[in-house]
């Protein structure tokens, strides 16, 4: 089971812990709040197996892009999705509508802040991270997300 502690900034994995980076907004689960949703859910589907670090996704499908400064100039408004993605699915009925809402855990650009909220929603990882996530963890999956 992967649980996140939004208030630490964390998630755990087995006998790993990663920081991550939770929802500039906080917690919530209302469509187009920006918010990180709350409670049980399991992964859905996982994205971007053999995917070179740095791969950039835009709906869930590589572009062909590789992450690096002058696209980040190019682009200066993009949520960058990078290298993986674990797509959640809300378990409890007030979570429901996440699997539709996108929310995921992804990996981000390196200098993106960890061990701080700033995302639109989704869990930011490391790169490194999610790569090593990703590969240990099965679709169907429990996930839990909790404020403290």
């Amino acid at each position: 089971m992967i649980t996140i502690n939004i208030s630490e900034q964390t998630l755990k994995y087995k006998d790993r812990s990663y920081l991550i980076s939770s929802a500039l907004n906080g917690v919530g689960e209302i469509e187009g709040s920006y918010c990180t949703p709350i409670g049980k859910f399991k992964i859905y589907t996982k994205v971007g197996q053999d995917l070179p670090d740095n791969s950039v996704l835009v709906s869930r499908q590589a572009t062909g892009e590789i992450y690096n400064k002058a696209l980040s100039i190019q682009h200066p408004d993009r949520d960058w999705i990078l290298t993986r993605i674990l797509w959640l699915e809300g378990s409890e009925e007030r979570n429901q509508n996440t699997k539709d809402r996108y929310i995921y855990i992804h990996g981000s650009p390196d200098e993106t802040i960890m061990g701080k909220p700033g995302s639109k929603g989704c869990i930011r990882m490391r790169n490194k991270d999610v790569v090593e996530l990703f590969e240990n963890v099965q679709i169907g999956e429990d996930v839990v997300i909790m404020k403290s």
